[in-house]
């Protein structure tokens, strides 16, 4: 895989390939108020008993929402309580200050609309967690376990085993890259993180809402999102990506500190010079369009309501069977569905299947792709009327909220 990183105007492009191909794109428009996991020292300006939340001062500019299900507290014994049971306006006062994370980016909105107000504030939480390239720590929980997002039977019996023999890591959540990873390495970079939290911890005081620690940029989430592939180039075009790109890796990935390479192009001033360099830039508009053609002439339809994401797969010209067809779709599908980061209920009508037993391989197959998605990928069955369900937590917004109005003409 090749980690390509782009500027333009401001916004900074990370692109994940393989053969040339995205598989993966992450993007920071400059227009993002809040991005997805940041700190703050935030200030409680209000509680609304009817939302049961507490909306919070975060950085004396950005108001977000902290509802009482991500509110955390700990007991008399000191143990962690997760907040649901009790009235916000019981666990929380107005003036107080909480350390909270934000759960989502948030951009700023483009205009005033009929939204309500909720729903246009950044969700946060008080259960903090910070990345790293195997793990995940969450200093509020001491106890070490694997992400709920690994399915894999086996990877999970070998991360438990794992576990057994890391007495020196303590409040870490091991993601699937852990797997195969010397003792010692995971050892390191728990220091690290536990290093990480104890410095911005410090910061958590006084009485002025701030911005403690800006959450994971897209070169970094790139790179943690990929670690458990083989990274073969990461390619910048400024010493400013190639300072970047360093840092990071000298902390959470050293092996990959010589795969950095400046390329040189004609006209690297050039607007998106280096997708341009590779053909990208066609790929990219392609995936501002309401479809996806695959290789063997059928093509599936992508359509967002309010409501939810529909998407529909046509045969056209294809001769072969609908499971073949079918199997196909999905990994086009689950990939346009990553890259363009749609989130919430997605309804997917497939062609129709003769037996369960079809049915039954085209789930599997779908369980295996959506395990290398960064965000959590619940797959409900069937419906009555036999469409595929799914449903899918984003980290970000969409990547037409966030870059759409660069391709309106493409």
């Amino acid at each position: 895989m090749d980690i390509i990183i782009e500027e333009q105007d401001g916004c900074l492009w990370v692109a994940a390939t393989e053969r040339h191909k995205i598989e993966g794109l992450e993007v920071d428009p400059p227009h993002e108020l809040v991005r997805w996991g940041s700190i703050f020292w935030a200030r409680v300006d209000r509680i609304d008993a009817k939302l049961d939340a507490a909306f919070l001062d975060l950085d004396g500019e950005v108001t977000g929402i902290l509802y009482n299900k991500d509110v955390r507290s700990f007991d008399k014994k000191g143990n962690l309580v997760k907040g649901g049971q009790t009235p916000i306006g019981k666990l929380l006062k107005a003036g107080e200050f909480v350390l909270v994370q934000a759960k989502q980016g948030y951009l700023e909105p483009e205009y005033e609309d009929d939204t309500p107000y909720e729903d246009k504030c950044p969700v946060v939480s008080m259960d903090v967690a910070i990345q790293g390239r195997y793990l995940i720590y969450t200093p509020l929980d001491d106890s070490n376990r694997i992400s709920s997002r690994i399915r894999d039977k086996k990877l999970r019996k070998q991360l438990t085993e794992m576990l057994t023999h890391m007495e020196e890591v303590h409040g870490c959540i091991l993601r699937a890259s852990a797997a195969n990873t010397q003792n010692d390495i995971l050892i390191r970079e728990s220091r690290i993180l536990k290093a990480i939290w104890e410095g911005l911890s410090e910061f958590a005081n006084g009485e002025d809402s701030i911005l403690i620690m800006e959450g994971p940029d897209a070169l970094q989430r790139s790179l943690s999102d990929n670690s458990l592939k083989s990274i073969r180039r990461i390619e910048v075009v400024t010493m400013d990506h190639f300072s970047t790109a360093e840092d990071w890796c000298e902390l959470f990935a050293p092996d990959l500190v010589t795969k950095i390479k400046p390329i040189e192009i004609k006209n690297a001033t050039k607007d998106l010079a280096l997708l341009d360099h590779y053909d990208l830039i066609k790929p990219i508009e392609d995936l501002f369009q309401p479809y996806a053609l695959l290789a063997s002439g059928s093509n599936v339809i992508i359509q967002g309501t309010a409501a939810l994401t529909a998407i529909d797969v046509n045969r056209g010209a294809d001769k072969n069977s609908n499971l073949t067809i079918n199997l196909e779709a999905a990994t086009e599908i689950i990939r346009q569905i990553r890259i363009r980061n749609l989130g919430g209920i997605i309804m997917i009508d497939f062609l129709r299947l003769k037996t369960e037993k079809e049915r039954e391989q085209l789930l599997t197959h779908i369980e295996r792709l959506v395990d290398d998605d960064p965000c959590t990928v619940q797959i409900h069955g069937f419906t009555a009327m036999g469409l595929l369900e799914i449903s899918r937590q984003r980290r970000t917004p969409t990547l037409f909220e966030r870059v759409g109005y660069m391709f309106e003409d493409a």
